[in-house]
């Protein structure tokens, strides 16, 4: 299974390259929108997408977007939960 994250393209880094900065939760990093793009690099500033190992691989709205980051969110508060359900377990089990 892949995982896209979402991010906002905010600047063209590297027009040769196709490469360009996107913001994904406050965190910058540079990613090649050759995948995304299909005219002028300038156009996609601004705009969400789907970010997978350094690629863009499909523009969002912003909706989209926004549902998405909160999905991952609470996925990472479940795993917390779950590793504290089981590290009281082990603590039990120890006890016992």
């Amino acid at each position: 299974m892949c995982l896209g994250i979402p991010g906002q393209i905010i600047a063209i880094t590297d027009p040769t390259r196709q490469m360009a900065m996107a913001d994904v939760s406050g965190v910058r990093r540079e990613v090649n929108v050759a995948p995304v793009v299909s005219g002028a690099m300038e156009d996609i500033i601004g705009k969400w997408a789907l970010i997978h190992v350094g690629f863009a691989m499909a523009l969002i709205d912003e909706a989209e977007a926004e549902a998405t980051l909160q999905a991952l969110r609470d996925l990472g508060e479940a795993q917390e939960a779950l590793e504290a359900m089981a590290e009281g377990q082990k603590a039990l089990e120890v006890e016992t």
